[in-house]
């Protein structure tokens, strides 16, 4: 004898909103025009508060300046320096983060064509991970050490060569 086929229990749903923003989340973050937006937002922070920090720097060696010391001049282009190498690093960053992810994928499809299991896969792929990490952290560091440094020397000599032809001009300063 044949039992009737019953109908799975349906239970409403009562609150389908939190559906409704995810999805909606998702399509935005989906957006090319998002990430823009959301890169040059990040940049001109970063580039304001830099601004910022350039002019409170230069600020504090001008009122420092009457000392005839090189010891301002010094402090202030090292400041400077390093302002401009954490800028360079995180402006690095933003490049080589999606050429990191395009390498890393690639490798790994390159592995699965190659006939490598599942198993296999996911350890390659964390020991990619790790190792491409390294990597770019050891070259972002690098360069930005590089171009703190540069920045650090060229912004000593230009501030003791402007604090020199202060010194000329009888305290004017031309900007």
């Amino acid at each position: 004898m044949a039992q009737p086929k019953q109908q799975p229990l349906q239970i409403p749903q009562q609150n389908q909103s939190p559906i409704i923003p995810s999805n909606f989340l998702i399509k935005i973050m989906s957006k090319r025009r998002t990430w823009v937006i959301l890169f040059i937002s990040v940049y001109t922070l970063l580039l304001s508060i830099s601004w910022n920090f350039l002019n409170s720097v230069l600020s504090w060696y001008e009122s420092t300046m009457s000392e005839n010391s090189g010891w301002p001049a010094l402090y202030a282009s090292v400041l400077l320096g390093l302002a401009f190498g954490v800028l360079s690093m995180v402006a690095a960053l933003a490049v080589a983060v999606p050429a990191t992810l395009v390498t890393w994928i690639t490798i790994l499809v390159l592995l699965t064509f190659a006939g490598k299991p599942r198993r296999d896969l996911v350890s390659e792929g964390k020991k990619l991970t790790v190792d491409i990490t390294r990597f770019v952290v050891k070259v972002l560091i690098k360069e930005g050490n590089v171009v703190a440094a540069l920045c650090a020397i060229i912004g000593y000599f230009v501030l003791v060569r402007r604090n020199k032809q202060d010194g000329n001009n009888g305290g004017a300063v031309d900007y």
